[in-house]
């Protein structure tokens, strides 16, 4: 690709010494070499700081932002977005992986297509690292209106062209503030495309959000009550359309690994 676009990589962590060395190397072994990433640790009690500042010695592209006190992952994505200087803005939390093809594919899709906001396909990984041999197939395209049903963005596979729509801030909440930023970023875009290529892996955790299903609700219908001003019922309204679509997804959307 000539004169390639630079991509910046926002990695939100918290008492992530467990999984980041590996996260990042995912990174760094990208084919595509024109990327710079943002580490930004929301105040660890672990190893956290220590592992990525012996990275950031050995790889001048790796830059290590702190939080002084715990702010969540909202705080910590927009810190990195505010420091971001590439042209596409790319999201990888700090207990995920990409294949090392990812960005390099990805760009080459959105370029070639004049694509503004772009996400992929993505397998699911075990806690301990364990594939599970299921994918989660990407649509082919998606609209605000279908992204206001459910997450149908992985945001470790998402990349949005901050040169065309400017850059795009998360709400600075506790949980699912990847899904408000990917709805006002195929809000000012219009549409997502979607690649049926899967080129992440998603690791599995214990007691996490998505695993918790009351908690989950909750948490979508903070996002329609008081993130997007939703009335009460018009929230609730989304949230059991929400709980549907939850159904459809994995019937039509997650399927085995050949």
């Amino acid at each position: 690709m000539k004169h390639p676009a630079l991509v910046s990589i926002i990695m939100p962590a918290y008492n992530a010494a467990e999984f980041i060395t590996e996260a990042i190397a995912s990174v760094r072994k990208q084919t595509y070499t024109n990327w710079e990433l943002f580490v930004i640790d929301d105040s660890s009690q672990d190893f956290t700081v220590s592992k990525v500042q012996k990275l950031v010695e050995e790889d001048s592209r790796i830059r290590i932002l702190k939080n002084t006190s715990n702010k969540g992952a909202g705080f910590s994505r927009n810190k990195g977005i505010e420091a971001a200087e590439g042209d596409f803005i790319a999201f990888l939390d700090a207990d995920d992986l990409w294949k090392p093809e990812k960005l390099e594919k990805q760009l080459e899709f959105m370029i070639s297509n004049d694509v503004v906001v772009c996400f992929t396909s993505y397998e699911l990984i075990y806690e301990n690292g364990q594939k599970k041999n299921e994918i989660v197939e990407a649509l082919p395209f998606l609209i605000y209106q279908k992204l206001l049903k459910a997450n149908y963005v992985g945001n470790l596979t998402g990349i949005y062209k901050a040169s065309k729509i400017g850059k795009i801030y998360a709400p600075e909440i506790r949980k699912r503030q990847d899904w408000a930023l990917w709805l006002k970023a195929i809000e000012k875009a219009g549409i997502a495309k979607g690649m049926l290529e899967s080129l992440a892996y998603y690791r599995i955790r214990r007691n996490s959000v998505s695993g918790n299903k009351l908690e989950m609700l909750a948490y979508n219908f903070n996002i329609y009550y008081r993130v997007l001003d939703f009335s009460f019922w018009k929230s609730f309204k989304c949230m059991m359309i929400f709980l549907r679509e939850q159904l459809l997804i994995k019937k039509r959307q997650i399927k085995p690994v050949k």
